[in-house]
């Protein structure tokens, strides 16, 4: 999918570019075929689904489990 030079690998969407953005609907297409959600889900190329990794902010949050 990418024609830039260096081309994304799929598993890095940190490097890959914007193609497409429609933020009044909240999401972001990626030159890998990868869509970003605003509410930092994924939907991968492949058809994955990365669930939304959100930080809780806020009095009374919980904190976050530590990475195993």
């Amino acid at each position: 999918m990418c024609s830039h030079q260096s081309s994304c690998s799929a598993a890095d969407t940190r490097a890959a570019h914007i193609v497409a953005a429609r933020p009044e609907q909240g999401w972001t297409l990626l030159c890998d075929g990868a869509i970003v959600f605003d509410d930092t889900g994924e939907l991968l190329p492949d058809g994955r689904v990365v669930a939304p990794h959100r930080v809780p902010v806020g009095p009374g949050a919980a904190p976050l489990p530590a990475a195993a």
